[in-house]
This record gives structure tokens, sequence and C-alpha cells, in this order.
């Protein structure tokens, strides 16, 4: 017999979903894809390429959400049909295969649910992320490429495209700095959560004296924006520098000045590009990651809390939101949720939804108790 135990899960389960379906209003969603449905099928869709990949990629994710609930739901009915059959032939392997198929269920209604609490105005958009090396030395800017590599690997684990953008590479090891785009539904709303300062402690690499060394690194998130996104920028508010791409230790990676950095001197704010053989070409994405990155300072000013602007901090002692311990034990801990694990290495090859999770629960925690 199954026993109230799965019985209990399954009602459980069922509920949750029930108000995930509340709060996604699937009859809402079903009109709005009808409606796109309709202005995809329009001939000279394409003549507007903005609105074009406006229109499809709206359709792409509200399909995408309708199909992920519809799937869920019928996996709900099939589990307990199973548990029903297990329980009317007695059969202990059907229980111990509804009992495994129930925890994956439960782990998917859970990241969903988690997907519902994604209701900010760019929390939809795709990421672009800046990571730069603070206090360290060599320590930090190695600590920088690690984070750079883990929301990478993550985004890969995703199967969610990654661009770079722009590498700065530090002269010993590690990076001074990396700006790279993650091109996925909601990449902002699930990243935006892991803006701040990172703190690591390990025994350097780089002493031969073999200390314990504390390192830091900064990480900015912000959302790419849309041509619909007005930000003006007057011109002689920007400086634009062009300069030959280069690689790791100096070395030229590029024959032609082809790579970008703008300046904006009201902000003080620097995007630079190489990844492109076009110096127009870089031109033009710098001048969108500026964008979002002023789009992001407005909206701090607006709110009067310039210590959350463009994630821009100081990369020390005081404002840290996670420590990565390798010494004298291992754990990784983030220090606004409490969240915590011993799998040092497991987060830094991508495995952190488990902490992009309770941070985005803690914000939105945060947001109910503010109102």
């Amino acid at each position: 017999m199954a026993g109230p135990d799965i019985a209990a899960r399954v009602k459980a389960l069922e509920a949750t979903l029930t108000t995930i379906e509340q709060v996604l209003d699937l009859p809402a969603m079903r009109a709005e894809i009808t409606d796109l449905q309709q202005q995809v099928s329009v001939p000279d869709l394409w003549g507007d390429q903005a609105n074009a990949q406006r229109v499809t990629g709206r359709l792409s994710v509200l399909q995408s959400d309708l199909e992920r609930v519809g799937n869920l739901r019928q996996r709900l009915d099939d589990v307990q049909i199973m548990v029903e059959l297990a329980d009317e032939e007695g059969d202990a392997g059907v229980h111990a295969e509804a009992e495994s198929e129930l925890g994956r269920i439960s782990k998917a209604i859970e990241a969903l649910e988690v997907r519902t609490l994604l209701s900010g105005e760019y929390d939809a958009r795709e990421a672009l992320i800046t990571v730069r090396s603070g206090a360290g030395g060599v320590d930090a800017a190695d600590f920088a490429e690690m984070l750079m590599r883990m929301y990478i690997r993550w985004a890969e684990q995703h199967k969610y495209p990654v661009e770079v953008y722009d590498t700065s590479y530090a002269e010993e090891a590690g990076i001074k700095s990396a700006t790279f785009a993650i091109k996925a539904p909601y990449a902002y709303g699930t990243l935006s959560v892991e803006t701040g300062t990172h703190r690591l402690v390990r025994i350097s690499p780089f002493d031969n004296q073999g200390r314990r060394q504390t390192s830091f690194a900064a990480l900015e998130v912000v959302p790419v924006l849309e041509q619909t996104d007005e930000i003006d920028i007057p011109e002689e508010d920007i400086r634009v520098d062009v300069y030959r791409s280069s690689g790791p230790g100096g070395q030229s990676v590029n024959t032609t000045d082809s790579a970008v950095r703008l300046t904006h001197a009201p902000s003080g704010i620097v995007v630079s590009v190489q990844n492109e053989k076009s110096q127009l070409q870089n031109k033009a994405t710098a001048m969108v990651i500026l964008k979002a990155k002023l789009l992001v300072l407005k909206r701090a000013e607006e709110r009067a809390t310039l210590d959350e602007l463009r994630g821009d901090v100081a990369g020390s002692w005081g404002d840290q939101m996670r420590s990565y311990v390798l010494h004298p034990y291992q754990m990784v801990k983030d220090l606004r949720t409490e969240y915590e694990t011993g799998n040092t290495a497991a987060v830094f090859d991508g495995h952190i939804d488990d902490f992009l999770e309770a941070g985005i629960r803690w914000r939105r925690g945060a947001e109910r108790a503010a109102v």
C-alpha cells in the first residue's frame, strides 16, 4: 500500500501546481499566445527586426511555460494512476518507481514556483554579467576567473547560450574583469540575486609559503535591453577608445584596432568589447551594454538606493553576499539566506540552482516586508 504519506504528497503537489497555474493565469497565457501567433503569421513581420524578435521571443517563452505546466499536470496524474495500480497488485517495485517520480516532480514544481516569483519589470530579460577582481591581488584575479567559469558552467548545464564580450586578463593569473551574456528567458531575474561581493578563503596556490589567503570578487548583473527601452545618451557624454584585442599575458589576438572601450563621463561607467573582428560591431555591442548599465543606475537612483546600483561593490569586507571557504574546512554559504553546502567542487562547477532559488525567495520576502 502507498499509505497516507504518498497520497498526502500528491495532494500537496497538486495544490501547489494549482496555485502556480492561477498565478501564471493560463487562460490569459493562451489568449496572448493566440494573439502572438496571429502577429507571427503576418507576411511583413520581419520588416521590423526588433519587433519580430520581441514577438517570436515572447511567443516561445509563453509556449514553453504552458507546455511545462501541462507536462507537470500530466505527470502528477500519471503517478497517481501508478500508485493506484501498485496498490491493487501489491507491486512494491511500482511503488518505488512512483516514489522516485514523485521526487522528480516535486523538484520540477519547486523550480516552476520560483519562476513565478520573477515578476519584476525586467526579470524576463537575458542577463549581462560583469565579474571583477577585488582585494587580494593575484588570488582575487584567479577567484574572478573561477566565478566566471562557475556561471558559464551553470548556463551550459541548462543549455543556455553564452556570449563573452570582453575579458581583461591579469598579468600573473586569472582576470581583472570580464563581461558576458547569458541568453535565456528570465536569466536576469534568476541571476540578479548574485549581484554583490563574493569572498574566497583558501591556501593560496600563488604563495610559496602556503599561507591562507582571503580574496574578493564583485559581480554585477544587468538586464539586456530591447530597442523599445529608451535610454538617451548625449554623444558628448561618451569617450570612445579603440585598441587591439589581447589574450592572456597581453598577447595580441587581433592585428587591427577592433576592440572598443566606451567611457560614460557623468557616471564613470566603462564598457569594453573585443569579441568581434569589426570595430563597428564591437561599438554597437558596447553601446547596448552601456545602456543596460545606465538603466540599472537610473532605477537605483529613482529608488534612492545607490548601494545597489550597477552591483558596483568595493570587493572587500562589509558588503559580502557569499563566502567560499576551502580551508580549513569546505563550505559555501550565502550570508543573506543562510543557505550553505559543503560540496564546494560542485558549486564551482556550476551547481548553484539551490543558491539561486534561496536568493529569489529571500528577495521576494524582503520585498513583501518592505511594503
